[in-house]
């Protein structure tokens, strides 16, 4: 499905391929010979967009998004892989998004990385060029320290400091109700759907 968002409407190159069962909605571009395979979904809330280069492959149900607060970009040659996550992230060229891996908000990744099976870049994460988050570790930081999933503690300690609800959604993590005021704004953003994508 192609969909309009807020009078934003999705422009694909003649050469791209979109599945029919896959969704593009909003501020999305997408680069010639670039394949959005069955089921992904590409979304561009409004005021955000989503930019996707030439020759990249966005497999089955991979989710890409973007938010009024941060666009979102894959460079050409990229790999995003099936079950994947990318939100509001900057991806450079020849970069390969493992099956199920998570790319957060304000994310950099850098030339010719790979994020492996289930690894995770956290927000304002930036990976060098040519760098490697093993299957399913975590990268955290910028520069980026990359550490196993046994290492709850240490990534907490630098994740804390990223300001997840304050980055994101622009609520301070010690503020009353924060879920409460987060799940109400979003509810508000969201519902804009209803009468687009």
């Amino acid at each position: 499905m192609i969909l309009s968002y807020e009078e934003q409407s999705p422009s694909m190159d003649p050469e791209a391929w979109v599945a029919e069962d896959a969704t593009v909605c909003g501020d999305v571009a997408i680069g010639a010979g670039s394949r959005i395979m069955h089921g992904a979904r590409l979304v561009a809330e409004a005021g955000g967009s989503i930019r996707i280069g030439r020759n990249c492959i966005v497999f089955e149900n991979a989710v890409i998004r973007a938010t009024s607060r941060h666009d979102c970009s894959i460079g050409d040659h990229s790999i995003v892989g099936p079950n994947s996550h990318v939100v509001g992230a900057q991806i450079d060229a020849e970069v390969f998004v493992a099956t199920g891996a998570a790319v957060f908000h304000g994310a950099q990744i850098g030339h010719g990385s790979e994020v492996r099976i289930n690894g995770t870049v956290h927000l304002r994460t930036r990976l060098e060029p040519g760098s490697t988050v093993p299957i399913g570790w975590v990268a955290v930081g910028d520069p980026a320290q990359i550490l196993s999933p046994d290492q709850h503690e240490a990534i907490w300690a630098m994740q804390r400091t990223l300001d997840f609800p304050g980055f994101v959604y622009g609520v301070d993590r010690s503020a009353p109700d924060m879920m409460k005021t987060i799940t109400s704004h979003l509810s508000d953003a969201l519902g804009r759907h209803r009468s687009g994508c």
